[in-house]
């Protein structure tokens, strides 16, 4: 019996042994588990570089050759700004337009007008100052006047300016606000004045001439301007107008004002054709275009 003991005994520390060194190496698996990284492996197409946009700047490209990439790519976007939304020079464009609103009116039936030349500075394609000088003039018989006017052929002259609301685009199309203060001297004369007596049952007709008079008023109005043809644009305008002062006379008062209107109105339009010179060579609207990638 002991002797069967003795001989079992060298199998029986093998086993302890081999379990012992299984469970070793299952604790130190499990104690390194949590060291685990997992790597992605890189796609090849991952690692190319992609070359700039056409049209990208060579400082930015050495910049990208040259390692400096966090740069290079601030400075291409920059670059990229500056082609959508061009800055326009502060001498854009100069502008030469002939208002033709109300002598296209008188054709159809209308008894006075104002007609005028008008030169429009572009700076920045945003702020315009403009001048505009011309003539009025009319002849008639209000409906609710007892009397003929007769307007002769004044000048008047307004200054101002336009703000453009769509400065980052072309200057082919624009949308205006614009501000204006008028002022014109001018002469008129009133006659087939009828004056009935109702006591005495008379009708006295009369005339007034060689009145002078003078005129102060302002102008906010709203307009387009539009491309028609290569240097040939159209551009109308609604304007609102008020008198700050005019000169009365003891023997009658102005019913037209040339460049205004009749003195009662308060509404007028402006239609120009338009002859634009660019003042600078990147002011046309083909320079202007953003750079296709």
């Amino acid at each position: 019996m002991r002797r069967l003991i003795d001989s079992t005994r060298p199998s029986f520390y093998r086993t302890i042994i081999v379990m012992t060194m299984v469970f070793t190496v299952a604790l130190g698996s499990m104690a390194q588990e949590p060291d685990k990284r997992h790597v992605t492996p890189v796609k090849p197409e991952t690692n190319q570089v992609k070359p700039p946009p056409k049209g990208t700047d060579e400082k930015i490209i050495q910049q990208y050759i040259s390692g400096d990439s966090a740069k290079a790519v601030e400075e291409a976007r920059k670059d990229s700004l500056r082609r959508v939304y061009y800055r326009y020079p502060r001498l854009t464009d100069l502008t030469i337009g002939l208002n033709l609103a109300e002598p296209l009116f008188m054709a159809f039936g209308q008894s006075y007008a104002s007609a005028d030349i008008n030169a429009t500075l572009n700076m920045w394609n945003r702020i315009q100052p403009t001048v505009e000088l011309g003539l009025g003039w009319a002849k008639a018989t209000p409906d609710d006047m007892n009397f003929t006017y007769k307007g002769k052929p004044s000048p008047y002259f307004k200054v101002g300016a336009n703000y453009n609301f769509m400065f980052k685009n072309t200057p082919d199309y624009q949308a205006l606000i614009g501000l204006r203060l008028g002022y014109s001297t001018f002469g008129y004369d009133v006659t087939d004045a009828h004056y009935v007596n109702s006591y005495w049952q008379e009708d006295f007709t009369f005339d007034i001439t060689g009145q002078r008079s003078h005129a102060l008023w302002g102008e906010v109005g709203a307009g387009l301007k539009v491309k028609l043809w290569g240097p040939v644009a159209m551009a109308w305008m609604i304007r609102y107008h008020g008198i700050f002062n005019y000169g009365k006379n003891t023997q009658s008062r102005p019913w037209f004002i040339p460049g205004y209107g009749p003195r009662n109105s308060s509404l007028s339009l402006s239609l120009n054709i338009c002859y634009t010179l660019p003042l600078h060579r990147t002011a046309t609207s083909s320079d202007n275009k953003p750079a296709q990638p």
